[in-house]
């Protein structure tokens, strides 16, 4: 994700999130940290090819080696095509290169589908934060993954293929 993006994927925010999506500030502060050597984000925007659109994004934010999935966002049409799978195997690819052991993240209790996604990926409901989306009042599950024990199933699928 380029500054470029911000505008677009606000948009975007607007139309999934519409009770709580992120100010342009809040992007604008979170790409601030996602380049150079000291870089502890990871955002990125996919596009529909035919059009140049932007139909997904995601971030990531790294400190130590406790990563946190910021936020996954996929245009309605393309929900069930694998895009917002794509979009966390670069998060937790990052997770990696970042050197964290965990990633954490929250979800809405109400948000079944990604929900569902994140158990596909290892991730494990580990509590809730009562009250944590505003202005409504819904609350979060909190979700752990456990990098390492991705990394080595993955390998070890490797040597066996």
């Amino acid at each position: 994700m380029r500054w470029w993006d911000i505008d677009p994927v606000l948009e975007l925010e607007q139309e999934l999130f519409p009770d709580d999506a992120w100010s342009a500030g809040m992007f604008w502060s979170e790409l601030a940290h996602s380049r150079g050597p000291r870089a502890t984000r990871r955002y990125v925007v996919a596009e529909d090819r035919a059009t140049g659109r932007i139909v997904g994004y995601a971030g990531l934010a790294a400190a130590g080696d406790l990563a946190d999935v910021q936020t996954i966002g996929v245009t309605r049409d393309h929900w069930g095509g694998g895009l917002g799978a794509e979009l966390l195997t670069d998060l937790l690819r990052h997770a990696t290169a970042f050197e964290c052991a965990e990633v954490l993240l929250e979800v809405r209790v109400d948000n079944t589908r990604a929900q569902k996604l994140y158990e596909r990926f290892g991730f494990e409901p580990i509590g809730f934060r009562r009250g944590y989306y505003q202005p409504g009042n819904v609350d979060a599950l909190v979700m752990r993954h456990h990098v390492q024990e991705h990394v080595q199933e993955h390998a070890q699928g490797t040597e066996t293929d």
